[in-house]
């Protein structure tokens, strides 16, 4: 009898009485089928494990070379910052100290009456310290012409140290003969506030540290 016909004799409901061929035949297919699903369902699995752990592989390498990268340049960046560090503390020395301060005021005033402007308001206010300097507002009310007023610019920055004033609230309108101090026609009027600025010392810059650090322990969120 042909293979074919065999086959067609198989009954799948009655193995047990196959002949042996069959029976032997059939666990081998049935071995291979079981071992091949079970290797398909072990590397599917290892290759998605495998593609997660490439796809981590590559953004820790991105990351390396970000690092890598950051380290390298990090040297020159503190050498960059130590220069500006040093730069501007030689600025900051450039500027007057507290001790300088009261000299400067007077120096202000008197470069305005040697420019011959008049000074009918010059009062200056509470210093205000500020991270690593202070300021000193000055408010003041005076009166002359373009040309004195150009003059007192240039007698201020002639002075020996380093003086800044910034200008607030700055209004220069012509004067009235009539109001304050006697003027002669033309004259203008210049009102407002004026800053200087001064160095911190270095108590004065631990001080201000040990507030800032207090007044930021004391905002909520702040480490207590």
């Amino acid at each position: 009898m042909s293979q074919k016909m065999n086959l067609k004799e198989l009954d799948f409901n009655n193995i047990g009485n196959w002949p042996q061929q069959a029976k032997v035949v059939f666990c081998a297919l049935l071995a291979l089928l079981i071992v091949f699903l079970a290797w398909f369902a072990l590397i599917s699995g290892k290759r998605e494990e495998l593609a997660s752990l490439e796809s981590t592989e590559t953004s820790l390498r991105e990351e390396f070379t970000k690092e890598q990268g950051r380290a390298v340049n990090l040297a020159p960046l503190k050498q960059q910052l130590a220069q500006m560090e040093q730069v501007l503390q030689q600025m900051l020395r450039q500027l007057p100290s507290k001790t300088e301060m009261p000299d400067l005021i007077i120096d202000i005033s008197q470069t305005a009456l040697s420019s011959g402007l008049v000074n009918e308001l010059f009062q200056p206010g509470a210093e205000q310290p500020k991270e690593f300097y202070a300021e000193k507002p000055i408010a003041l009310r005076m009166v002359g012409s373009y040309h004195q007023f150009g003059a007192f610019v240039s007698g201020v920055a002639s002075l020996p140290r380093v003086v800044i004033l910034t200008m607030h609230d700055i209004n220069l309108k012509p004067k009235d003969p009539k109001t304050g101090i006697t003027a002669r026609s033309g004259a203008l009027e210049l009102s407002g506030t004026v800053k200087t600025y001064r160095y911190l010392d270095e108590l004065e810059m631990e001080a201000q540290e040990k507030a800032a650090a207090a007044d930021k322990t004391a905002k909520p969120g702040g480490t207590p």
